[in-house]
C-alpha cells in the first residue's frame, strides 16, 4: 500500500464521471464528502453545512451549496465556477472512491459508512423515485452520451440482491452491479484510516448519538461552535427536520431529478434488510462478504463504533 492515496481508476456511470475532477482548483481548507450511494451522503452534507454556517437558515439549497462535482447533469465549467465563487469554507460532494480522487494532505476527506444490506434496500426505493425522463433530458442538454441502462435482472428483490453481491460493474470490482461496489468504495478509505485528514462517520453512530458525532466532526474539521447553538443545529440535522424541508435539503433539487423530494427521505432506519431479504440472501451475504473482505473492516462497515458494543447495550431504535 502506498503511503498516500493515488488515482488508480476512472469511475464512470450514466450519472457521474470521476474524470471531471481534472483541472479543479482546491483550497487548503476544502472538505470533500466522499460517501458511497445511500450511505448518508446528504446527511453528512447537511451536518457540514450546519457546522459551517452555524444556523438552520442556510443561504441556499443544500444541492447548490454542495454540488455533486462528478455528476454529469451539470456542465463541468458551471460547477467549477459555482465553487470558485463561494467565499465560505467549501464542502464538496463526490461519489468517487478514494482511488479515483485527487489526494491532497491539506484537504479534509469525510467518509460515512453504512451496513451494505441497508444500502441495497435503500437503493431499491431510491431507483423508483428517480425522474429518468428529466435525467435523460439533462444529459442530452449537456452533450453527454445517453447509455443503455439495462433493466433490473428480475422483479424479485432477492434475485437483484444476488447480482449485487456477486457481479461487479468495473473490472476491478467483484460486486455492486449495476452500480459500483459499496464494499470496495469503503475499503479505499479504510486502508488509509491512519491519515489525519481522512475522517470516518457511520450511519448507525449518527442514529445513536447525532449530537456527539456532530461535535466529533466539528473538532476534526477545526470548527468551533458556540455552546448555545448546538441544540438548534442538532435538531436541524435530524431525519424529521430534513424530510420536512426536503425542497431545500434533498440532493439535486436544482435539477428536479426526483419524482418526490420528500420521497428521497424514505425511512431513515437501519435493518430493513432483516424483513426484506430472504434467509438465502442473508446467508449469501454472510458467506460472500466474509470470504472477500477482512472481518474487522466488515464489522465496522456493518455497525460502525457499535461493533464494539455488547448487543444488550445497543440503542433500541437500531
Amino acid at each position: 500500500m502506498a503511503e498516500t492515496p493515488a488515482i488508480e481508476h476512472r469511475y464512470e456511470s450514466f450519472i457521474f464521471d470521476s474524470a471531471r475532477w481534472e483541472g479543479f482548483e482546491f483550497r487548503p481548507d476544502d472538505i470533500l464528502i466522499c460517501t458511497s450511494y445511500k450511505a448518508g451522503t446528504t446527511w453528512t452534507q447537511m451536518i457540514c453545512a450546519l457546522l459551517i454556517f452555524q444556523t438552520p437558515g442556510l443561504p441556499a439549497r443544500l444541492s447548490e451549496l454542495s454540488r455533486w462535482l462528478d455528476m454529469r447533469l451539470s456542465k463541468k465549467d458551471k460547477v467549477f465556477a459555482a465553487y470558485d465563487a463561494q467565499t465560505h469554507r467549501r464542502f464538496i460532494k463526490t461519489h468517487t472512491p478514494l482511488d479515483g480522487l485527487p489526494y491532497r494532505d491539506d484537504v479534509e476527506y469525510v467518509f460515512c459508512g453504512r451496513d451494505p444490506r441497508d444500502v441495497f434496500m435503500s437503493m431499491q426505493h431510491h431507483i423508483t423515485n428517480m425522474n429518468m425522463e428529466k435525467i435523460a433530458e439533462l444529459l442530452l442538454t449537456n452533450g453527454e452520451p445517453l447509455p443503455e441502462i439495462p433493466p433490473p435482472p428480475s422483479d424479485d428483490i432477492n434475485e437483484r440482491f444476488k447480482v449485487w453481491m456477486t457481479q461487479g460493474t468495473n473490472d476491478w470490482e467483484e460486486d455492486g452491479m449495476p452500480f459500483w461496489s459499496h464494499f470496495r468504495h469503503a475499503q479505499t478509505f479504510w486502508r488509509y484510516r491512519h491519515l489525519p485528514n481522512i475522517h470516518f462517520l457511520h450511519y448507525a453512530d449518527l442514529k445513536a448519538d447525532l449530537e456527539g458525532e456532530m461535535r466529533r466532526l466539528a473538532a476534526a474539521l477545526g470548527i468551533e461552535v458556540p455552546e448555545e447553538k448546538w441544540p438548534m443545529l442538532v435538531k436541524a440535522a435530524t431525519f424529521k427536520e430534513m424530510k420536512a424541508n426536503a425542497d431545500l435539503t434533498a440532493p439535486d433539487t436544482d435539477h428536479d431529478t426526483w419524482i418526490s423530494n420528500k420521497g428521497f427521505f424514505n425511512k431513515g432506519t437501519n435493518n430493513q434488510w432483516q424483513e426484506g431479504l430472504s434467509q438465502e440472501s442473508q446467508a449469501l451475504y454472510g458467506s460472500v462478504s466474509r470470504d472477500r473482505y477482512e472481518l474487522r473492516f466488515l464489522n465496522w462497515l456493518e455497525k460502525g463504533s457499535l461493533a464494539t458494543v455488547r448487543p444488550e447495550e445497543l440503542p433500541a431504535e437500531l
